[in-house]
């Protein structure tokens, strides 16, 4: 009970007044940023302005979107309103009844913007129609009409692509709050759990992790987010993971593993952040995603099981209970991966006999001394 109680205490109130700052957070995004930027480099965003816009966040993806299409309409609103007034076309100018204008019925400002947007969207009511009277006129509506079809492709295929982004697809991926230390088949394991909360799959899924800690280097150098593998298997592999169920994953603490000289005791003191990956491709689309998170260390929680969450209804399907997705239970668990593989040589040393070179074999001749 005190040991629950401890537990709590230091979970809640130290860990609420110190705050780790973590790399990637839960949700997959990556808290860095980038200062110092020259000009030059800050201009390749716009040489690669289909991946600029689509990283747009959507507010201001619709705030181009809506500029760039305003803004064409008038930009040529006014052309065409400088072609009908180069030409004479204008009320103002009291043109003669037999007097041919390049486009007609264009009266202002208001009139030529709007056909301008009857031409670029291909409405066509009618009303306002070029002539063949100006060769400029002409050569400004297929202008218009290219450019037109371009805006809008680059920015309909824009919005397109912002809605079947792989990432939406991370969305229904989703892991466990905590990462856990247990026994499994023998061993010392570091276990997460993830789901796939859709029924389609995901074709060659692969997971794997990286290990963010502060080194330094013999020669002194500090290396901040220096990267380690971590390699997280299932019991079928790691490699094409059949995805349609919850899966624990679990790293095997071997002499291997930077987690092999920790312990139960020092693993809240410890610096590190666990990133998990997944990848994997979309069923539907053929998309290449990837799902990410983190754990710190007060979210390893060293002697727990993550609870058994399928089961078989009686109608003879199985069932996934989310409800227990992330919950754990305490476990009987060895206090440090070394102590558990030094009880491991211990009971082998057991089973075993030594021969002593040493050891010789001598015969002592017993004399009774006691007289009768």
């Amino acid at each position: 009970m005190f040991k629950h109680l401890r537990k709590w205490f230091v979970t809640h109130i130290f860990g609420r007044s110190r705050q780790r700052a973590r790399l990637v957070s839960k949700d997959g995004r990556c808290n860095i940023e980038f200062g110092n930027v020259d000009a030059q480099s800050r201009f390749i965003f716009f040489v690669d302005i289909w991946t600029t816009v689509l990283d747009l966040k959507w507010r201001y993806k619709m705030t181009v979107f809506i500029t760039a299409f305003l803004g064409s309409w008038f930009l040529f609103g006014l052309l065409w309103y400088v072609v009908a007034y180069v030409h004479k076309d204008l009320p103002e100018f009291y043109p003669p009844g037999n007097h041919t204008p390049c486009v007609e019925n264009i009266n202002g400002m208001t009139s030529a913007f709007l056909f301008s947007l009857e031409t670029q969207v291909t409405i066509g009511y009618g009303f306002r129609f070029v002539t063949e009277q100006c060769t400029t006129a002409i050569f400004l509506l297929i202008f218009q009409s290219i450019l037109g079809v371009i805006v809008n492709s680059f920015m309909c295929g824009a919005i397109l692509a912002k809605i079947s982004r792989p990432k939406k697809r991370a969305k229904t991926i989703t892991f466990s709050k905590n990462a856990v230390i247990s026994k499994r088949g023998g061993k010392l394991c570091l276990l997460i759990r993830v789901a796939n909360l859709r029924k389609s799959l995901l074709i060659g899924s692969h997971i794997y992790g990286k290990l963010l800690k502060t080194t330094i280097t013999p020669e002194g150098e500090t290396i901040i987010l220096d990267q380690t593998n971590i390699n997280f298997i299932v019991d079928a592999g790691n490699e094409n993971l059949f995805f349609i169920s919850p899966l624990t994953i679990y790293h095997v603490i071997d002499h291997n593993s930077p987690f092999f000289h920790m312990a139960a005791e020092t693993l809240p003191q410890q610096e590190f952040e666990l990133v998990v990956f997944l990848d994997g491709t979309v069923e539907s689309t053929s998309a290449t995603c990837q799902v990410r998170t983190s754990y710190v260390p007060e979210e390893v929680l060293w002697g727990y099981r993550f609870v058994p969450i399928v089961s078989k209804t009686k109608e003879g399907k199985y069932r996934v209970d989310f409800h227990n997705f992330g919950k754990t239970v305490e476990v009987e668990t060895p206090h440090c991966a070394l102590c558990l593989y030094n009880e491991k040589d211990a009971r082998a040393r057991m089973k075993r006999g030594y021969d002593n070179p040493n050891f010789v074999l001598s015969e002592v001749d017993e004399t009774d001394d006691t007289q009768m």
